[in-house]
């Protein structure tokens, strides 16, 4: 492994930090300028799963989920259980949720067979207007 520069990483900070705040969230406003960034990543990386920002997408993601558990009330169910809620509440089908995957995807989602992942939990907290901290898996 080589031999990291503290200098070339603050220079690379400072810069990145005149464009975005990536510290933790301590303030409404913070929070929202943070869900706006993920909003405009997840509108730019789409579903790829090699996307050069889906680094920094998973980095928000992860600063809003922290900020969700800690500001907000997250219901104590797991994540397939508040989606089908949610989806039961709207009356969709499992082929109405293009932002999830097809209808097998959803479906194996519902079963517990597979998990959401960061895009597809971002996706749906924007969706339904909930934290997406609501979506994350937590040990029971």
């Amino acid at each position: 492994m080589e031999k990291m520069n503290l200098n070339d990483l603050q220079k690379a900070w400072e810069a990145l930090s005149k464009t975005v705040d990536l510290s933790p969230i301590h303030s409404e406003k913070q929070y929202l300028k943070m869900v706006e960034l993920a909003d405009m990543l997840s509108d730019v990386i789409g579903s790829s799963k090699k996307h050069p920002l889906l680094d920094l997408f998973e980095l928000t993601s992860e600063l809003i989920r922290a900020y969700d558990l800690e500001h907000f009330d997250v219901p104590d169910a797991k994540p397939q259980a508040l989606l089908s809620f949610l989806m039961e509440q709207n009356n969709l089908k499992q082929s109405d949720l293009p932002e999830v995957g097809n209808q097998s995807v959803v479906s194996q989602i519902l079963s517990g067979a597979r998990q959401l992942n960061v895009r597809q939990i971002h996706s749906l907290a924007k969706r339904f207007k909930v934290p997406a901290g609501a979506f994350f898996e937590r040990a029971y």
